[in-house]
């Protein structure tokens, strides 16, 4: 969790919003809104990806594409739950609003706190309380057809995630070798099993030699 956190600092920009433009109601609404985030996130959070990137960087401004990017990117490459792009984008948040120092690294660890908490505590009263439910009447025919249906809303979501990751990095639909590298990952992840974090540093070697 630290790599993660010192490695987004490093892509953070010099832009910061001014600490009389983040006032407590902002981070009451950012722990209401991750709150409410938390009962969509079906599949995990990363499937709620679109919406989050609509409404700290599109809606509110608090966060740059790159801070944006950086943070699903360097969350999704270090081991631990892929939810952790949730606390690193508080953590920019909160560094924007305070700035560079101590004021930033405080109010960066509040956005980070509130994000999680927000992100999580909803989602995992929920699910525990419908996994008791759903394990008593797992035979319920309503019950089997909930968990098909499912799969395809999941699929969507990560979907509609990959394109906003794409959009955001000005990548047009015309550049085939990206579509071509996303749909022989997608096989292979599919049809193998390959580790995901290969494929991960594949795309990583083929980045930097600018063949994609």
């Amino acid at each position: 969790m630290t790599a993660a956190v010192q490695a987004a600092q490093a892509v953070h920009t010099a832009q910061t919003l001014p600490l009389a433009a983040f006032a407590a109601t902002d981070w009451i609404n950012l722990l209401l809104y991750y709150m409410s985030l938390s009962l969509l996130t079906v599949g995990g959070a990363i499937g709620t990806t679109p919406e989050m990137h609509r409404f700290l960087v599109e809606r509110q401004g608090w966060l740059t594409d790159l801070q944006f990017n950086a943070s699903v990117a360097i969350a999704q490459a270090a081991p631990g739950p892929n939810v952790l792009f949730v606390a690193l984008l508080g953590w920019n948040v909160g560094i924007n609003a305070g700035g560079a120092g101590l004021e930033g690294w405080l109010l960066g660890g509040l956005g980070m706190a509130l994000s999680m908490a927000g992100v999580m505590l909803p989602s995992s009263l929920l699910t525990w309380s419908a996994t008791r439910w759903g394990q008593r009447n797992r035979e319920r025919r309503a019950v089997r057809a909930f968990k098909q249906g499912m799969s395809p809303i999941v699929i969507g979501l990560l979907l509609s995630t990959a394109w906003v990751l794409v959009r955001a990095h000005g990548t047009p639909i015309t550049n085939w070798p990206v579509w071509l590298l996303t749909a022989a990952t997608t096989l292979l992840v599919w049809r193998t099993k390959l580790h995901l974090l290969w494929l991960l540093g594949a795309g990583a070697v083929l980045g930097a030699l600018g063949l994609i």
